[in-house]
């Protein structure tokens, strides 16, 4: 029995570890912004928010349509209550009473109600608030996946330039490490001073202290790109695009037409102002009467004992119908004083959309400019880097030949790295400031070759 027990223990763990196999997942930047848009916990709560707003316009709806309200009530009384009737009634002497106990101990009764709102204002109102609602939660929903979008897109550059600078340094390392390593034989031979060695060390520790940190940076932006798809910070992931398909620059967008009306801030403006209208219509809506109907069946009984539930028990049928009018006449300024502040609640929507626009026109124009800027740089930067690697080249070949120093080579070389993490910066700006323009101007899809 023990083996047969070890043997299924063994099974099951190994059962076990196999179904907690780490899944590991490989991306494009397309199917990267399509896994976050359904796995993104942002973009998950928006969808629900959504699914929140068809409820409540349906709530809303429902509060117009015919209510059905059922009761039971019973009711024991424990010590019936006692009337006192004249007793002359009963051939009694006059200014006498007689006690007399009216009703049934054991009392029931079943009653179903129906009600039908006839005319309300403020009904109609709040169905026109619910489909304006809905329509916010839509358009927050598409910001949402805007942003999910953006995020993704910087996060998915972030990790390629993260590998890219690591990469750098490891050549750059290389390179140094061979140059000092025939420093140092020189040195040995007697052909130059120790310090030449020492500045080139001094360098080689530098840069792989960068590296080192590079390394780590690179971790960092891959637990982050897997926060934005949604997934664990330490899920197996491979980008499978290049840099340079992101880097492309976007320079058609700068020359597109915008509209502001297809801006999603826009959008959700627009239906913040328009739920400030529908609520000064609300309170307007106040002073008008509310008319209602019902109409209700029920049966009764009552006796001395619980036997509700004989067939012998007589049951006896009631039915009420009416309709009820409610006219509001004076609120002492109550209504006056909430349909005026609904009123300035309009105009300040009106003002917050006037600014939102401005403010959506101010962003495109940043955007492009930004776009713009970080173009210019990486191309300028480029041209610095090839110039930077001629200096180095040359400084080199003149220390190996013993007719430069190492404090000029070693400056060429500081001066190269410096400007290879500009050239990444440049790369990275370009991707984020077209992410964001495309973001303003609202486009869903984000090219990244130049088809």
């Amino acid at each position: 029995m023990k083996y047969i027990l070890t043997i299924l223990t063994i099974f099951l763990l190994a059962t076990y570890s196999f179904g907690q196999e780490e899944r590991s997942y490989n991306f494009t930047l397309e199917e990267a912004v399509n896994f976050a848009l359904d796995s993104n916990r942002t973009a998950i709560n928006a969808r629900r928010d959504i699914a929140k707003a068809i409820k409540q316009k349906w709530e809303t709806t429902a509060t117009g349509l015919p209510q059905i309200n059922g009761a039971i009530d019973y009711q024991n009384q424990l010590k019936q209550p006692t009337a006192f009737i004249p007793a002359e009634f009963f051939g009694g002497a006059p200014g006498t009473f007689q006690p007399v106990i009216f009703g049934t101990q054991q009392n029931a009764s079943v009653v179903a109600t129906l009600n039908q709102l006839i005319f309300d204002g403020s009904y109609l109102v709040g169905l026109q608030a619910a489909k304006t609602f809905l329509e916010f939660s839509e358009n927050a929903n598409e910001k949402t996946q805007l942003e999910v979008r953006k995020g993704v897109i910087n996060a998915y550059g972030g990790v390629l330039i993260a590998g890219e600078s690591v990469a750098i340094l490891d050549r750059n390392l290389i390179t140094l490490k061979k140059n000092l390593d025939d420093t140092k034989v020189i040195v040995a031979n007697g052909l130059t001073e120790s310090e030449d060695a020492e500045q080139l060390e001094l360098t080689y520790k530098q840069l792989m202290n960068q590296r080192e940190n590079a390394q780590r940076m690179e971790g960092i932006a891959l637990q982050m790109f897997n926060n934005a798809l949604g997934l664990d910070i330490d899920t197996n992931t491979t980008l499978i695009q290049s840099l340079e398909e992101l880097s492309f620059p976007a320079l058609e967008l700068l020359s597109s037409n915008f509209s502001v009306n297809n801006n999603v801030d826009w959008k959700i403006a627009t239906n913040l102002t328009q739920q400030r209208e529908l609520e000064l219509k609300l309170e307007k809506s106040r002073a008008l009467p509310t008319l209602g109907g019902f109409v209700n069946f029920g049966t009764a009984t009552g006796q001395n004992e619980f036997n509700f539930f004989d067939s012998s028990t007589r049951w006896f049928a009631q039915s009420i119908a009416g309709v009820s009018l409610n006219v509001p006449l004076f609120s002492s300024g109550l209504r006056n004083a909430k349909t005026a502040r609904a009123s300035i609640a309009l105009e300040q929507a009106t003002s917050d959309l006037e600014e939102t626009i401005q403010q959506i026109e101010l962003a495109f124009a940043q955007a492009k400019n930004d776009h713009q800027f970080a173009v210019n740089t990486y191309q300028n930067t480029k041209e610095n880097l090839a110039l930077a690697e001629r200096i180095e080249n040359k400084n080199r070949i003149k220390f190996q030949e013993g007719v430069g120093s190492s404090f000029d080579l070693r400056q060429a070389q500081t001066q190269l790295y410096s400007i290879q993490q500009e050239v990444l910066q440049c790369m990275l700006n370009i991707i984020t400031t077209k992410a964001q323009l495309e973001t303003v101007l609202n486009i869903p899809n984000y090219r990244t070759t130049r088809n």
